[in-house]
């Protein structure tokens, strides 16, 4: 199995759960201490061997290719004016731009999660498998969730979700569960994915979260269930639950190391910026100090 190097990042939506904020700002362009939380998405990819990264987003997202395109010259000409300090900003700059090669797809389709991956297939070829992954949720960065799938895929040779242990009952009602038979201790072969099940119908405490590696072969699929596709959202997941019982191999995957943040939620969001905080080299003295002292 090839090792995937182009990865799709759904990046349409409207982020109307950060009103008003969002109204004019991507959601995946809010900070995490002084970097978007999208290019915590993007140097995570880049690091496990992705070279070209397809964002599918829609007209109100030119903030993100901004982001990632060459600085321009009235901020070069001001850090210029700050001499040899503002000189590592610089440099900054410009591998920010060099991270990968990036694309913009204008997202068109039916509402639902399947809707980019279908935008975005004429970009990829018809045996390469690849990373689909959220903007707005991940994992921490040091454990790279992204290399832990290629690894799985690479040894199970097939599609593989990552997964967080369920820590609240909640929990089950907010994600797809994973089902199937367990071949090692962070790996299931799936058999199936229940969406939100709840506690008593879970088949198991791995919830689906944060990215996929998923085949080429998912597009036949997605094509023939467009043409079908009336009304409702247009998922991807039953076309994955398709290719299981045509006898594709899929794994739903434990991600090792990390903790898993969602900051498409405001309270999760509040959460990753102090942890986040917390860890930062200049702040994080500081920041504990301030939180160490306020009276609840």
């Amino acid at each position: 199995m090839k090792k995937p190097t182009k990865a799709i990042i759904p990046a349409a939506g409207f982020g109307t759960r950060f009103l008003p904020q969002t109204k004019a700002m991507p959601k995946e362009m809010l900070p995490i201490i002084d970097k978007p939380i999208i290019q915590y998405v993007v140097e995570e990819l880049v690091e496990a061997g992705i070279k070209d990264i397809i964002i599918v987003g829609s007209s109100n997202k030119r903030a993100i290719e901004d982001h990632f395109d060459i600085p321009n010259e009235d901020l070069l000409n001001n850090l210029r004016a700050g001499g040899e300090k503002k000189k590592p900003y610089i440099d900054m700059l410009y591998e920010l731009s060099n991270l990968a090669n990036f694309v913009y797809v204008r997202q068109k389709g039916p509402y639902g999660n399947a809707t980019p991956l279908m935008s975005a297939s004429h970009l990829l070829g018809d045996d390469e498998c690849f990373i689909y992954k959220w903007a707005d949720d991940f994992f921490t960065p040091e454990a790279n969730s992204t290399k832990q799938l290629i690894e799985t895929a690479t040894k199970y040779k097939g599609g593989v979700f990552a997964c967080t242990r369920v820590k609240s009952d909640d929990e089950y009602v907010k994600y797809g569960i994973a089902g199937g038979a367990k071949i090692d201790s962070s790996t299931i072969e799936m058999s199936h994915i229940a969406e939100k099940p709840g506690k008593q119908d879970a088949p198991s405490d791995l919830a689906s979260v944060s990215n996929y590696l998923l085949p080429a072969e998912i597009f036949k699929y997605i094509d023939a269930a467009h043409k079908n596709h009336s009304e409702g959202e247009f998922s991807f997941q039953p076309m994955v639950q398709q290719m299981i019982d045509d006898g594709f191999s899929y794994y739903a995957r434990e991600i090792e190391g990390a903790k898993f943040y969602d900051t498409g939620d405001k309270l999760e969001y509040l959460k990753t910026m102090i942890d986040f905080g917390l860890k930062h080299k200049s702040l994080s003295k500081e920041l504990k100090d301030y939180l160490a002292q306020i009276e609840y």
